[in-house]
């Protein structure tokens, strides 16, 4: 990294300006990109915006690859208002009932959308097609594209960030939007700090044949290993299928790992239940450490973090990508009160402090909550599991406590007219 240091001999011809550089292109990034796009057309300014993928959408993209994820109720309004869902609304299976239970304790509880007078909490969708289908948009749209690329080397300025890439290709941005995942190459070039806190869970992510339809519900088991999430899929070739998260301890994980698919739907159906129905064919498993990470500051200099480059959560609730799109949503809607005052430096000290100041409650608190649920639900300690217990059965004997639980489930941070019967 360098500050103010002489720029590398480069061609004016091949040096791209742009007011905004997106330093990866999965979910965070192309949603992005295509809000830019947006809210450039709505104020009449072009932004000129370059958006920097290593690799085009396939189930081997990191960012897009087999696994699934629940957009939340609120996450879709927002969507919808970048012009973003339309384009992957049909990709969505959505979810109308919620069940959570504790394995081997009494606690349990349900919610149902006939409750709250919404058509679903959210939509599960499956990150490959999203990502062919954000993309096929992108190529429609005054987005500067630059796939397959890496960042090399990122050069700081008084008024601009100069990104090279592997390609050769070097572009100057008067903002550069960090949204390149856990491992940020952005993060790691201008040397900022990231809190990480480990849990010893491994998550093992598959997606499931069952013999019953799922009619839209969705499951969250805790056991003394950790929490098993399912979720509603659309169908394939005529099987029903659920998206599965089960959070492991690491050497638990390995060893669930090796087994071969009959084994491995034996220990699953031991674990979960029947509540599903019966487990029938599994495909490809994959997994990844659980982690709780995130920057204390997640702005730098010309430079904003969003979505998991800024903090990655545990899956427990399903709210990483949901927390990310706020981040999105938000850093839009600052930039669209600064421009509208006739600025033109996006980049610039004042809005990177807005953007951070309007984001820093509803962060903070989602982090802490997500913590809070994993030590909570993780134990066996019989005072946090009489209190877990009681909790969840007071929420199925009092219906207006899950009020507060729907609005969370559904991802509305500010309040909303929800009514339970």
């Amino acid at each position: 990294m360098s500050h103010d240091t002489p720029e590398a001999a480069v061609s004016e011809q091949a040096v791209a300006q742009v007011d905004i550089a997106i330093v990866g292109g999965a979910m965070a990034g192309s949603t992005l990109a295509l809000g830019l796009q947006q809210l450039s057309q709505s104020l009449g300014k072009p932004l000129k915006v370059a958006l920097v993928e290593a690799s085009a959408p396939n189930q081997h993209h990191p960012g897009f690859d087999a696994r699934s994820i629940a957009i939340s109720h609120g996450s879709i309004f927002e969507l919808k208002r970048l012009g973003v869902w339309p384009h992957i609304a049909h990709l969505g299976t959505g979810i109308e009932h919620i069940h959570v239970s504790d394995r081997g304790h009494f606690g349990m509880t349900s919610l149902d959308v006939e409750d709250f007078h919404v058509d679903c909490f959210g939509e599960v969708v499956e990150l490959a097609p999203v990502g062919s289908a954000l993309f096929e948009q992108i190529s429609k749209a005054e987005i500067e594209l630059h796939c397959p690329a890496k960042l090399s080397q990122l050069d700081t300025h008084s008024d601009k960030q100069v990104l090279t890439l592997d390609n050769g290709s070097v572009i100057h941005a008067k903002l550069v939007v960090a949204a390149d995942g856990v491992q940020s190459q952005v993060r790691q070039s201008v040397q900022q700090p990231i809190t990480k806190v480990e849990f010893d869970q491994v998550a093992i992510v598959a997606n499931v044949c069952v013999d019953t339809p799922h009619h839209g519900r969705a499951y969250e088991r805790f056991t003394e290993s950790g929490p098993i999430a399912v979720l509603p899929m659309s169908n394939s070739e005529g099987r029903w299928r659920i998206s599965l998260v089960w959070a492991l301890k690491s050497a638990e994980a390995e060893r669930v790992l090796s087994l071969d698919d009959s084994g491995f739907l034996a220990e699953l159906q031991q674990a979960f239940g029947h509540r599903a129905g019966r487990f029938t064919a599994v495909g490809k498993r994959v997994s990844y450490p659980l982690a709780l990470s995130y920057m204390p500051r997640p702005i730098y200099h010309r430079t904003v973090f969003v979505g998991n480059a800024a903090q990655t959560l545990h899956p427990i609730a399903g709210q990483g990508f949901n927390l990310g799109l706020r981040d999105i949503a938000t850093l839009l809607a600052e930039m669209q009160d600064y421009l509208q005052q006739d600025n033109d430096d996006v980049g610039c000290t004042e809005l990177l402090h807005r953007y951070l100041s309007a984001r820093e409650s509803d962060r903070n608190s989602t982090i802490n909550n997500v913590e809070f649920l994993v030590r909570g639900f993780s134990n066996n300690h019989w005072p946090l599991v009489a209190g877990r217990s009681l909790g969840l059965r007071l929420l199925s004997w009092l219906p207006p406590l899950k009020t507060p639980v729907a609005r969370k489930a559904m991802g509305w941070k500010a309040p909303r007219k929800l009514t339970v019967n």
